[in-house]
């Protein structure tokens, strides 16, 4: 029996996002406007590009400005300050309603506890 093993091509494993910017997405976005209707999609397969992607960057252009096609910085977005404030306030609550739950049911004991003693009429004392 013999195993086929495949070595995959160099090219394909370092590949990385594509990244453009905000001069490469205007000009990107008027060499598709310039071409007529039935070349479009041939030029979008050349390029390796999506319409969807050139929708979203006029979008942007259009309700943003030009500023808005630079490129953004990979990962997530620092949070708000009073955000992380929030969430720690919410944390906190949630801790504290737990505990003033848990001491609601102590005092509840406690009553049932000195309930049944008064009705005991033993001696008092706890055998």
């Amino acid at each position: 029996m013999t195993t086929a093993h495949v070595t995959p091509d160099p090219r394909l494993e370092s590949r990385t996002r594509r990244r453009f910017s905000a001069a490469e997405k205007i000009a990107l976005i008027d060499q598709l406007d310039a071409l007529p209707h039935g070349d479009k999609g041939s030029w979008l397969r050349q390029n390796g590009l999506y319409a969807a992607q050139l929708s979203i960057w006029r979008k942007e252009r259009r309700e943003h400005g030009e500023t808005a096609l630079e490129p953004k910085p990979p990962g997530q977005k620092p949070k708000d300050p009073r955000e992380v404030r929030i969430e720690q306030l919410t944390r906190e609550l949630t801790r504290l309603r737990k505990r003033a739950e848990l001491a609601e049911a102590l005092v509840e004991l406690q009553k049932k506890v000195l309930s049944l003693d008064a009705s005991d009429p033993s001696d008092g004392t706890w055998s």
